[in-house]
C-alpha cells in the first residue's frame, strides 16, 4: 500500500515558516559585539509576513467532475 505523503502545499509552508525567524541573541552578539544594541530581524536577510507577502503557491489540481 501507498504511504501517505504531505501535500506539497504544506511543505512549502512550513519552509517558509522556518527561514522568516529571526537571529539567534548568540548571533546578534558576535556579529554586532556586546556594546551594540541591534534587534535580530536585522541579521536575517529573508523578511516574510503572511498579511504582507504571500507565497506564490498554487491550488492543488481538482478532478473534472463527470459530465452525466
Amino acid at each position: 500500500m501507498r504511504e501517505k505523503r504531505k501535500g506539497q502545499k504544506k511543505i512549502k509552508l512550513s519552509k517558509a515558516g522556518k527561514r522568516t525567524k529571526w537571529a539567534p541573541v548568540w548571533a546578534v552578539l558576535r556579529k554586532y559585539g556586546s556594546g551594540k544594541r541591534v534587534h535580530p530581524s536585522a541579521i536575517t536577510s529573508i523578511r516574510r509576513n503572511w498579511r504582507r507577502t504571500k507565497l506564490k503557491i498554487k491550488p492543488r489540481r481538482q478532478k473534472k467532475p463527470q459530465l452525466g
